[in-house]
């Protein structure tokens, strides 16, 4: 049985990785002034720092139309028995009910749409297992069952630098937005039930940072394997310095760098990171 797996832009996986493990993108939009960018496609995240840094107004975000994700299912079904498509949380986007709307539709392929609960690299910590077992044979049926034991080992967590995005987006008051400025606290940020919740407020950039790294190293002190990957909002030094930092302490954890994209970056703003990591 030949299995697609398609994910949607939010997932942030590298190029190289999406070509040699067949994964399909299905797009999110940034809106700018007026103007429709799809991410990975029209604009890329340094391109989207760039645009943005002086503006006023926040950009907005759009899911994919049912209509994207109706033809390239029929495109994939003239190839695969099954398509196993995994998106970003369902808390935070309407992506994933497309999906499942849009698989419904589909002749001569079976369609498992998969809710990550979460986005960005840890999202796409879940495409590439499924491609990996799919480029092994494994069933979808299969695939999903390791896909659900994965998911009781994600972690992920976020910095925001920058507090007024989160009070534009309305996830934060106006005045808990100066406060916090004042204070300069870095809301540490987590997924729970599907949503993003403040998990933790901390007072500065580094002690967000270290409180990231000793989460990572209670998970570490189990002595299960781990990957994990930095995530940064157009901090790609920092982002390489802390990975040096943390490979050299955790030297039995496999790291990699990945990034807040625009639809993401949109909702945190410039500055934030994050570390995710799951079983290996």
């Amino acid at each position: 049985m030949k299995v697609a797996v398609v994910t949607d832009s939010t997932s942030y996986i590298p190029k190289h990785i999406r070509e040699t493990l067949d994964i399909h993108i299905i797009p999110l939009s940034v809106v700018i002034k007026g103007k429709t960018y799809k991410e990975e496609i029209d604009l890329t995240a340094e391109d989207f720092y760039k645009k943005v840094k002086n503006e006023d107004q926040l950009p907005t975000t759009t899911q994919p139309p049912i209509g994207e994700f109706e033809v390239l299912f029929a495109e994939l079904a003239k190839d695969y028995d099954a398509i196993i498509t995994i998106h970003l949380s369902s808390g935070i986007s309407g992506t994933f009910q497309s999906a499942v709307a849009a698989g419904d539709m589909v002749e001569n392929a079976k369609v498992y749409p998969y809710d990550s609960e979460i986005s960005c690299m840890a999202q796409g910590f879940y495409a590439i297992k499924a491609a990996t077992l799919a480029k092994e044979g494994k069933k979808p049926e299969e695939i999903v069952v390791v896909l659900d034991e994965m998911k009781k080992n994600m972690r992920a967590y976020f910095m925001v630098d920058d507090l007024t995005h989160l009070e534009r987006g309305g996830r934060l008051s106006s005045a808990q937005a100066i406060i916090g400025s004042l204070l300069h606290i870095k809301p540490l940020l987590h997924f729970e039930n599907k949503v993003i919740v403040p998990f933790e407020k901390i007072r500065t950039r580094k002690k967000a940072l270290k409180r990231m790294a000793d989460l990572l190293e209670a998970d570490v002190k189990k002595g299960k394997a781990l990957q994990a990957t930095i995530i940064h909002a157009n901090r790609l030094e920092e982002a390489v310095e802390w990975k040096s930092e943390l490979a050299n302490q955790y030297p039995n954890v496999d790291f990699h760098i990945s990034y807040f994209g625009p639809v993401i970056g949109t909702h945190l703003g410039e500055g934030s990171m994050g570390l995710c990591w799951t079983i290996k």
